[in-house]
């Protein structure tokens, strides 16, 4: 009965050792730098890296663009209100008849030669 008993824990202890065997396999192509998971760690932490960068890029090119815009913001406002000023004193001008519209529409260089094609 002993004897029984030693085979079936040497074949448990073989079981074991063949299962910590193949767990380690397993774990070590898991962690493998350029297959596994350590592979992907690695590349996302690559993307992230120059998804940090091109967002700095990005935040520079927005805030030089808002210092553009508010410059020529700002020039617009200037001629919008100088304009306004213009429009406002054209109001206080007297207004001038209008011109009489010529009769003959033609164009003379000479008055003479206006005569001649009438």
């Amino acid at each position: 009965m002993t004897f029984i008993a030693d085979v079936l824990l040497i074949a448990g202890a073989l079981g074991a050792g063949l299962y910590c065997y193949v767990l380690s396999r397993r774990l070590r192509r898991f962690t493998d730098l350029e297959k596994g998971v350590g592979g992907a760690v690695a590349m996302l932490s690559a993307q992230v890296d120059e998804l940090s960068r091109s967002v700095v890029r990005a935040q520079a090119t927005a805030n030089s663009s808002v210092e553009t815009l508010s410059g020529v913001s700002s020039r617009a406002e200037a001629a919008s209100r100088r304009l306004e000023l213009l429009v406002a004193s054209l109001h206080d001008l007297p207004q001038e008849p209008a011109a009489a519209v010529p009769v003959n529409p033609f164009f003379a260089r000479k008055p003479q030669m206006a005569e001649v094609h009438q």
